[in-house]
């Protein structure tokens, strides 16, 4: 007669826990480089992409420099490029900030968030993951904007290299910001005919009424007036400041608070628009 063994029970306390998931870094970090591989498979829209802030410094540079260097509202002593720049690393984030918006509402309607949302991923890390990807595009636009300045048009700003990097590190920081404004726009609009209109409206009085191209002084009152409750405004003076090798004072401050103003309302936004039903329109 044989006897029958019986196996003893696996010890609970000694069993490997269930996976949960990866943590919130690894999602970012993930989904960051899947935003990254996305892009470069498209050299297309990276070629243009680089291309865009070049013609926009072109361009100004050579139509309003030498009006404008001649005029008595411009330094005395400072060539247009040297005041031109600054505003340009601000503001050439702006193209990156739009196609992050229009890229998700993209991945909205072919129905890869919908994937996402099967999985246990945080929302808020796809939308973090797609803002950082953008950032690495516009800081690889500025670093070509700063050589192609110095070596086509002889940008040589008083403020030295320091300067110049604490200007782009600003226009990062802004870019940021605008990459936010345009998700939060995107996940609540879900509709890429309304995103570039309302982008086209966005962008040109942030970009115009302000003191990029030309002293605030010299535009019309009521313009000044839209110009000095733009966030676009303290943020160029800072990096004109810096570049320029002027007193900052407290303009970093101010700079740095209204950014984060627009930067901590626009993620909220966003995260709250994205995490509505798909099939809202």
């Amino acid at each position: 007669m044989t006897a029958t063994t019986v196996a003893p029970s696996p010890d609970r306390s000694t069993a490997a826990p269930g996976w949960r998931g990866t943590g919130y870094p690894q999602q970012v970090l993930i989904l960051t480089g899947r935003s990254v591989n996305a892009l470069l498979k498209n050299p297309q829209l990276v070629v243009f992409s680089l291309l865009q802030p070049l013609i926009t410094l072109t361009l100004f540079s050579q139509v309003f420099g030498t009006v404008l260097e001649s005029s008595t509202l411009f330094p005395a002593g400072v060539s247009y490029i040297n005041y031109l720049m600054p505003a340009i690393l601000i503001i050439s984030g702006i193209g990156a900030a739009l196609q992050s918006g229009m890229g998700l509402i993209n991945d909205l309607r072919n129905g890869v968030l919908a994937r996402f949302r099967s999985l246990p991923l945080r929302s808020s890390s796809v939308l973090v993951a797609r803002s950082l990807a953008d950032l690495l595009r516009t800081a690889a636009q500025m670093l070509l904007l700063l050589v192609f300045a110095t070596a086509v048009f002889g940008f040589s700003p008083p403020g030295g290299f320091l300067g110049a990097v604490l200007a782009a590190l600003l226009g990062l920081v802004v870019s940021w910001a605008l990459t936010w404004l345009f998700l939060a726009l995107a996940a609540w609009l879900r509709n890429s005919e309304v995103m570039q209109a309302v982008g086209f409206l966005a962008t040109f009085p942030m970009m115009f009424a302000s003191s990029a191209y030309v002293p605030v002084d010299g535009l019309p009152g009521w313009v000044q007036a839209i110009a000095l409750f733009n966030p676009l405004t303290y943020a160029v003076d800072t990096a004109r400041d810096l570049t320029l090798g002027d007193p900052v004072g407290n303009g970093i401050l101010l700079s740095l608070a209204t950014t984060a103003g627009v930067l901590v309302v626009c993620m909220s936004l966003a995260v709250k628009g994205f995490q509505r039903p798909l099939q809202s329109r």
